[in-house]
């Protein structure tokens, strides 16, 4: 005999996977940007690398998957990519420290100005969320800038572009932050500063 019953499908709420992402980001940033500003031996790359491919990468691509599902083009589109940004320069650290590959300057300098690119059109994005991102946005854009000038062979600008990537971090965890209380308590406890649309 037939089953001719109707089933519905209920989609599932998800938590806000956006927290999660800029954690991912602001700690492996942190870590990285340590580095570039000189604050810790360059050996200490070896956890960058670990970080880069497993936390800011894989898990931040989880939580660019989950942005989808939450229909968060912006969001989706940030973690997956800076996500896939971190396993790339693992994979290129990891490669380098085993001399398996080594990178030549310029190879450095357009994988930077390609982030660079990609970071100011995403900058522009952030303008349509809140204050927080837009600081984020903006301070990860001058780190990338500064970089990019660095693997041009400018040391100063790539110590500069670390000391940059340090207050990306900040600025990012303090949004990661506020996204968990903020969504733990049920009310603004930490503010993120809505843009007016």
């Amino acid at each position: 005999m037939a089953d001719n019953k109707v089933y519905e499908i209920k989609e599932s709420a998800i938590a806000d996977p956006g927290p999660l992402g800029l954690a991912c980001f602001a700690l492996t940033t942190f870590c990285l940007s340590m580095v570039n500003a000189g604050l810790v031996v360059k050996e200490s790359v070896a956890v960058v690398i670990a970080l880069a491919l497993v936390y800011g990468g894989a898990t931040q691509i989880l939580a660019g998957m989950w942005e989808f599902k939450k229909n968060n083009t912006f969001g989706a589109t940030a973690f997956s990519s800076y996500g896939a940004f971190w396993i790339s320069l693992g994979v290129f650290e990891l490669f380098g420290a085993q001399k398996i590959l080594v990178i030549p300057p310029q190879g450095v300098w357009l994988f930077l100005l390609a982030w660079t690119i990609f970071t100011f059109y995403m900058w522009i994005g952030s303008f349509g969320t809140n204050k927080a991102l837009v600081a984020t946005f903006t301070l990860l854009l001058l780190a990338f800038i500064l970089l990019t000038i660095g693997a041009a062979g400018n040391a100063s600008a790539h110590t500069m572009g670390g000391y940059a990537g340090i207050l990306t971090a900040i600025v990012a965890w303090y949004t990661s932050f506020a996204g968990v209380l903020n969504n733990t308590f049920g009310r603004v406890v930490l503010p993120v500063g809505p843009c007016k649309k």
